[in-house]
């Protein structure tokens, strides 16, 4: 079945979703809530929502929100990206994969430095994920395994970008900081 990814339509939120809640299991209403908070946020962009969808409908979903890099020389805007789901029937088939590479890319092409995410570096290390931690970059929270705090680097990247991710509010709000 062929995969289409997309930014996400109005249309596509109740979709999105239920395909986040049966993603994540046992967590499943608490990311979503956490995909509802980022969504009525400061932090949402519009464009960098993405989902994938086969001929019957929405199966992953994506989403990169504002965050900011405390740098020793300042602030800087980066991206997180979470959640990251895809429907269990259209697991491992690469959908996980093509939403994060169309991630990157329009994160790339909009001049983003720098993306952020906690989860498995198993999965993540070979589609253009690094541990954070060694390229000088700590965590926002204890809670959060150093090997699960994962970067990949963007051509806007600056060596002086190092220091401590901050995430917003709805994070926090929802209590999705090291959740795993």
């Amino acid at each position: 079945m062929r995969t289409q990814i997309s930014p996400e339509t109005p249309d596509d939120v109740a979709a999105v979703r239920e395909v986040v809640r049966i993603a994540f299991g046992d967590e499943g209403e608490r990311v979503a809530a956490l995909l509802d908070a980022l969504r009525a946020s400061s932090a949402f962009v519009p464009a960098l929502s993405l989902v994938a969808r086969h001929a019957d409908g929405v199966v992953g979903h994506t989403l990169l929100t504002r965050s900011w890099l405390d740098a020793p020389e300042r602030l800087v805007e980066v991206l997180v990206l979470s959640p990251l789901a895809v429907a269990p029937h259209a697991q491992g088939r690469g959908i996980g994969t093509a939403l994060l590479a169309a991630a990157q890319a329009r994160a790339a092409a909009e001049g983003w430095p720098l993306l952020f995410l906690e989860g498995d570096p198993g999965f993540y290390a070979t589609r253009g994920w690094a541990p954070a931690h060694p390229l000088g970059f700590e965590a926002p929270s204890s809670r959060i395994p150093a090997p699960a705090f994962q970067v990949a680097v963007l051509p806007a990247y600056e060596p002086w970008m190092t220091g401590r991710l901050v995430y917003t509010d709805p994070f926090w709000a929802q209590d999705c900081v090291g959740l795993r």
